[in-house]
């Protein structure tokens, strides 16, 4: 199969491969567009089970990259990198700076910063052989960290759905399963045990299971029990593809809003969530807290007051876009994704405009 005719490619400008055998390094950049300006999107590190895993993570994050900052009103293009391999036992600074070389040689067309399994700490290993890399202003709120503005989008942008599910706007005594506590994961659950929810968390690594039970009263689950609890609100902040035709079966909870990129396994599964009455959170719109935190340090003279109330913005945009659902009937996917291409000038979106207009 080529790069043309993978399931996940959606035009995208440019796919990259690297390999550095000194260091290691297996790495994948994909750039999916840059109408609005460089694409700028983080780079994971993950123990993929194969090389068609990891070229299937990239694309689809790349392409949700650029919907993210079209819909967080960022002058920005969507790109995303991966690498392969276990975070907590390949990762050296040899490989990190390899890392480096590779971004180089797309000249500045992508920018990279922290995400799964990389660090402030590895973008500044990075940073010895690029300048391509943000998220490292130590004059920024969390140091150039990202992941807390992340947390606090997702955390207003789900109270956005408490209240248009259930017209409420406290979070006292409200269920909220977690899948994922890491970097994100854990903050959001701090925001909402604060707001006096009752968790329960799940993850891949105990460590992290052990820290939200211990410091935020969580109640722990399994991997499997997370899809059938009887909860109000699914947060999931792990990997991708977790809403399927097996989990979507289980799910009890009445709104969906987390972190984790591509939720969705197919574009028909968000059907089939308002179909089950679930209120679906389209996870790029409500995870771009992170992202517009980078895109002003990238900016210069960063501002966190400027910088909280644009991703305080992220509930107006939610609420208008389940508005526009409701009214339409159409998926809050569906509907966010419209927007979002109308704004980066997807040539679909771009048609459908000029034929509307005549």
């Amino acid at each position: 199969m080529s790069i043309f005719s993978h399931p996940a490619y959606d035009k995208h400008e440019e796919v990259a491969f690297y390999q550095d055998a000194k260091s290691g390094l297996k790495a994948i950049i994909a750039v999916h567009n840059t109408n609005l300006g460089p694409s700028l999107g983080g780079c994971r590190m993950w123990p993929y089970a194969d090389d068609g895993e990891a070229l299937n993570d990239v694309l689809r994050l790349s392409r949700g990259m650029t919907y993210k900052s079209a819909m967080a009103g960022l002058k920005l293009g969507g790109g995303k990198s991966v690498i392969i391999g276990d975070p907590r036992k390949d990762k050296t600074p040899e490989l990190l700076r390899a890392m480096g070389d590779f971004l180089n040689t797309l000249g500045g067309r992508y920018i990279t910063a922290e995400d799964s399994g990389t660090s402030v700490e590895d973008m500044h290993v990075i940073g010895e052989r690029t300048k391509f890399v943000s998220g490292l202003d130590e004059c920024s709120e969390h140091g150039g960290d990202p992941s807390p503005q992340t947390a606090y989008g997702v955390f207003v942008g789900l109270k956005a759905a408490v209240e248009h599910r259930w017209n409420r706007t406290d979070l006292n005594g409200l269920k909220v399963s977690i899948q994922g506590v890491g970097n994100v994961g854990f903050r959001l659950g701090k925001l909402l045990k604060e707001a006096g929810a009752e968790l329960f968390v799940t993850d891949i690594f105990q460590d992290n299971i052990d820290r939200a039970v211990n410091e935020l009263g969580a109640t722990a689950v399994s991997a499997e029990e997370i899809f059938d609890l009887d909860v109000d609100v699914f947060a999931p902040c792990a990997m991708g593809a977790i809403l399927n035709d097996d989990t979507l079966s289980r799910l009890k909870a009445g709104a969906i809003a987390g972190a984790a990129n591509n939720q969705l396994a197919e574009e028909r599964h968000a059907g089939a969530l308002r179909e089950k009455g679930i209120l679906y959170s389209p996870d790029y719109v409500i995870n771009a807290g992170g992202i517009i935190d980078v895109y002003y340090q990238q900016q210069g003279n960063y501002d966190p007051a400027q910088v909280k109330t644009h991703i305080e913005s992220i509930a107006t945009t939610m609420q208008e876009i389940f508005q526009r659902a409701d009214e339409s009937g159409e998926t809050t996917a569906h509907v966010a994704d419209r927007i979002a291409e109308e704004r980066f000038g997807h040539e679909d979106a771009v048609k459908k405009t000029d034929s509307e207009a005549a």
